[in-house]
């Protein structure tokens, strides 16, 4: 998208960001059924020319496909109303203020933002030992916290000779099939 975006904008001098999305507003507008005629996103001439400058299909199509993706991580199906989305995010951020309020904070890249909590490897590792079909030497026990499951699952990855399928990660853990699975 931010490509697409650049090389438009590079190619075409008169060509604005904010031209770009006032247009692409209208023809999502255009696309909106419920919409009042005179709302629907009509383009005049200088529109037109914006429209096919800044390729606003292709545009459209790229914030399409990004917009279902982040609603898939989150768990949530693609094409919800705005208003959904908005009140869902206030309610994600009110979980993750009262989360913070309780000192746990989810970075994004702790190695940068908080490099005093990032564990070296040898602090994480475990005894594993992997044979060559992945499979354990001797089931661990499944911890109980999300950051102890995601250290003993990167251990035991981290000791495979070869890439290791879901299956083989749970069979390092006595019964932890399922609790692996939503792991991954």
């Amino acid at each position: 998208m931010d490509a697409h975006r650049k090389e438009q904008l590079d190619a075409h001098d008169d060509l604005t960001m904010t031209a770009l999305y006032n247009v692409l507003k209208k023809e999502r507008r255009a696309l909106n059924q419920d919409a009042p005629q005179g709302a629907r996103g009509d383009l005049n001439a200088p529109g037109r020319t914006i429209h096919e400058q800044g390729l606003i299909g292709v545009l459209k199509e790229l914030h399409d496909e990004l917009d279902a993706v982040v609603a898939d991580a989150y768990g949530w199906d693609a094409g919800r109303p705005e208003e959904t989305i908005l009140q869902r995010l206030v309610a994600l951020n009110a979980e993750r203020r009262a989360e913070e309020e309780e000192g746990h904070v989810r970075y994004l890249r702790p190695e940068y933002q908080a490099p005093e909590t990032v564990e070296t490897q040898a602090e994480m590792d475990l005894d594993v030992q992997v044979g060559g079909d992945g499979a354990p030497a001797e089931p661990l026990d499944w911890p109980s916290g999300l950051t102890p499951r995601a250290k003993a699952v990167r251990a035991v990855m981290t000791h495979a000779d070869a890439p290791l399928t879901v299956e083989q990660v749970a069979q390092h853990f006595h019964r932890a099939l399922n609790a692996v699975r939503k792991c991954f």
